[in-house]
């Protein structure tokens, strides 16, 4: 066979074809199909057929994602369909005056809208005629914006040539390059070990990585994309009639696509996604700064039209800002339950996310240097939710002359017991124990806490001075505890050490999963405390269980094994846990319900309920093997709705979703 045979061009046809087919699939649908050695080899095969041929190469050859020669500057492109920004609201009210103001434009009384993210990352407009990309552009002024062709297509997830049959003739796509959190972190961690300089934040990433002059910096740069808009389109017959169904020929045509999203029918039901995707804002696996509503119908979008540089029928509504610029003026450490010594920055007060910080951890010691922060340094603070504020990185332009080093110290601060740090650990620790007043304090925190030992009322400031006048060493000496200790202490009266008492005396009726999650094991969480209780059923059995018998249960590997194992072979945890069953525990072991009425079906609650609290109701239908979620949708089985129920019922109620009352819940679970 010669090396132009047409068999060896069918070869080559079907690998381009395949490949193509496997990267959709692993940066698109997030779903591989052949391992990466498989890919591998299938590529290789590509590029050994394209250096016998290099004549075969096209634009769209999947070979020409790795980067060409590097430019001397961008060329300009101006957008044929100019890129507009969005206006912004901030607060409920412009909200609902947006929605007002659609409604009047309209002269209707009821408008549609799609919902979806706010990305954090840097605007794309990619030109593909008769499915072939062949021009890629940013944003830049609105009307023109700098030719990015060759950086784009470096970005796997976006396709070189268009999937289908149905493929217009122009199609302008617009969307967002962005940095996955995990590529993020990656990336950086690789530039750390590699002693080079790290992005500040991923938006900053994305950007720096689409504008390099040298495509092959940006195509070892974790990129991504999505789409959500349009811009140029010939013909125009191809256009669907709403911005969702534009968003679903965009899948079919292989481009990807923020799954985030929901057409929007009321105000409250806007209201209920800006909050919704907020509260999962934290745990999504990229950044966003807020979310987009788009009336739906193009068809009304051309109606309402544009004011100045902005259309009238989106708007972005965005959360707080969770980064704000700073001064450092001091770092000292705090020592935790474990021991765990970690630096704190001393912070001028800023607000951040809507609170104002003025502390914000450094982690460790390796993360101090690593960011070089010093005292006297404008730096970047970061609040995501309710994890504890952290410096984000140091601008290093406003360091002043003389700031200082921050130096870890080799005495506890609280007690001066000597701080070691093991050679497998990043965090340093102090090696006092239950000697050490902070540790204490810690532990006897976590030990009370809701989650716990649920006692109520045994807050930091009573803990501070049970600690402080030596009342209390263990947390068995809790229940040692007589009135007249309680009473006497600062701000407490009679009738608050009662409560405290009985609190107390309360809390010793209760699981042996929430005793072993407030024995305050390190690695031991809330999870694993009810698979070690179910495994082994009693506190002794735990105690005595070896390394490899740990092994056995549920999740449990050999780190979180190691710590239990090390725990329970200290005397004086031992001691204090013996005191502590002694002291008349009643540990129960919590069944698992099960209702063939309730397992595997999904329930959303709202309200208030007559004889328990939400969180309860979803502990009861979690355990009977009933999903809860978040929001209502066509996939929910059952609404459980209380006094004072919202938006949620009225949305169960337009989509039929069955609703019942706590007491219909319980005669499912029973």
């Amino acid at each position: 066979m010669s090396s132009s045979s047409p068999n060896l061009a069918e070869r080559y046809a079907f690998l381009q074809g395949e490949l193509a087919r496997l990267e959709h699939a692993y940066y698109v649908l997030d779903n591989p199909l052949l391992p990466d050695s498989e890919y591998d080899r299938l590529y290789r095969e590509m590029l050994e057929i394209e250096a016998v041929h290099p004549e075969w190469v096209s634009p769209q050859s999947l070979s020409q994602r790795v980067g060409g020669v590097a430019l001397k500057e961008f060329d300009t492109v101006v957008h044929v369909v100019p890129m507009l920004s969005l206006n912004n609201a901030f607060e409920d009210a412009e909200l609902i005056a947006f929605d007002r103001r659609c409604r009047e434009g309209l002269h209707v009384d009821h408008v549609t809208f799609a919902g979806e993210l706010k990305f954090d990352g840097l605007a794309i407009s990619l030109r593909y005629e008769d499915g072939v990309l062949v021009r890629a552009a940013t944003r830049g002024d609105g009307a023109s914006g700098e030719d990015v062709t060759a950086n784009i297509k470096t970005i796997r997830a976006i396709p070189l040539q268009l999937l289908g049959k149905n493929i217009p003739k122009v199609l302008e796509v617009r969307g967002e390059v962005f940095m996955y959190l995990k590529d993020f972190e990656k990336m950086n961690q690789q530039a750390a070990a590699l002693g080079e300089k790290e992005f500040a934040n991923p938006r900053n990433a994305a950007a720096g990585s689409l504008r390099q002059l040298d495509s092959k910096i940006t195509a070892k740069r974790p990129l991504s994309f999505f789409a959500y808009g349009l811009g140029a389109l010939e013909p125009q017959s191809w256009l669907p009639s709403t911005h969702e169904q534009l968003l679903n020929a965009y899948v079919r045509l292989g481009l990807p696509v923020c799954p985030e999203r929901r057409l929007l029918h009321s105000v409250a039901e806007i209201l209920d996604f800006y909050n919704e995707i907020g509260a999962k804002r934290d745990s999504l696996p990229y950044d966003i700064d807020g979310v987009v509503y788009k009336v739906n119908s193009f068809a009304e979008q051309a109606k309402l039209g544009f004011v100045s540089r902005a259309p009238r029928f989106a708007l972005a509504h965005k959360y707080p800002a969770q980064e704000a610029l700073t001064t450092v003026l001091g770092i000292d450490v705090q020592v935790g339950r474990t021991g765990a010594i970690t630096p704190v920055a001393r912070l001028a007060p800023v607000e951040v996310g809507g609170v104002t910080v003025t502390n914000a951890t450094l982690h460790n010691e390796d993360e101090v240097k690593r960011k070089d922060v010093r005292i006297g340094d404008t730096v970047s603070v970061r609040r995501a939710g309710d994890v504890i504020p952290e410096v984000v990185s140091v601008v290093k332009e406003r360091r002043p002359v003389n700031a200082q080093q921050f130096v870890m110290p080799v005495r506890c601060p609280v007690c001066d017991s000597h701080i070691e740090r093991l050679s497998d650990e990043a965090v340093a620790r102090c090696s006092g124990g239950l000697f050490c007043a902070a540790q204490r304090k810690q532990a006897l925190i976590h030990f009370a806490h809701r989650r716990a030992m649920d006692i109520e009322g045994l807050g930091e400031k009573i803990v501070d001075q049970l600690v402080d006048l030596n009342l209390v060493r263990t947390p068995a000496d809790l229940y040692r505890l007589g009135f007249t200790a309680l009473a006497n202490l600062e701000r407490m009266g009679d009738k608050s050490a009662d409560n405290l008492m009985q609190a107390i005396n309360q809390s010793r009726n209760t699981t042996l999963a929430r005793f072993i999650f407030a024995l305050g094991i390190r690695h031991v969480g809330e999870t694993t405390a009810k698979d070690l209780a179910n495994h082994y059923g009693s506190m002794h059995s735990l105690m005595d269980a070896s390394l490899e018998d740990l092994l056995t249960v549920k999740d449990v590997g050999p780190v979180v094994a190691d710590s239990i194992t090390s725990f329970m072979q200290e005397a004086h945890n031992r001691e204090v846990i013996e005191q502590l069953l002694f002291s008349g525990m009643q540990l129960s072991v919590e069944e698992k319900i099960f209702s063939a009425a309730v397992s595997g079906k999904t329930f959303v609650l709202t309200g208030t309920f007559p004889t328990m609290t939400r969180d309860e109701a979803k502990d009861l239908l979690e355990k009977a093997g009933a999903k809860v979620a978040g929001s209502v949708s066509k996939k929910t089985d059952f609404v459980v709705a209380g006094s004072d129920a919202g938006s949620k019922l009225i949305k169960a109620e337009e989509l039929g979703v069955p609703i019942i009352d706590e007491a219909a819940m319980l005669e499912l679970l029973s």
